[in-house]
């Protein structure tokens, strides 16, 4: 498994070495973001709306959701997710549908991020929605436009 593990880790660095800036293209990266409480559901408070409108939808603008080693990388994916809902407060559901878009990252042992991309679905939705969220980085979490607030 550790040699699986290891040879995928050289294959990913082969490929993105060529197709990734020294220079990332994220625009709203924030070390200083703080970590947002959560709720007894294990699930992020959100209390701002974004006002920009590629906030999420922009793979220059990623939620910054960080995670602290690779046991829980998709935990803090799942628990922004989790707290959001549709636009009139549907319930939402949601899967990882890729992965895209490298960028140099010093928090990766192969010196390169990936963006994972969401697709959300609820009652009413007759095209899914799609979002960037990056789980290397921080930033403060907002509800992207046209989602709401989990009650």
């Amino acid at each position: 498994m550790k040699i699986k593990l290891i040879l995928v880790s050289i294959l990913i660095a082969i490929t993105t070495s060529s197709c990734v800036s020294t220079k990332s293209t994220l625009k709203n990266v924030d070390d200083n973001a703080p970590i947002p409480s959560l709720t007894p559901n294990n699930t992020f408070v959100l209390t701002e709306y974004s006002k920009d409108k590629k906030y999420g939808y922009d793979p220059d603008y990623p939620i910054n959701v960080f995670y602290r080693n690779t046991k829980d990388e998709n935990l803090n994916a799942e628990r922004f997710l989790n707290a959001l809902a549709g636009p009139n407060g549907e319930k939402i559901t949601f899967s990882k549908i890729e992965s895209c878009c490298p960028f140099p990252s010093k928090r990766t042992e192969i010196g390169a991020g990936f963006l994972d991309v969401y697709e959300l679905k609820w009652e009413g939705k007759t095209e899914p929605l799609k979002l960037y969220v990056n789980i290397y980085e921080k930033g403060y979490l907002l509800v992207p436009i046209g989602l709401s607030i989990k009650k």
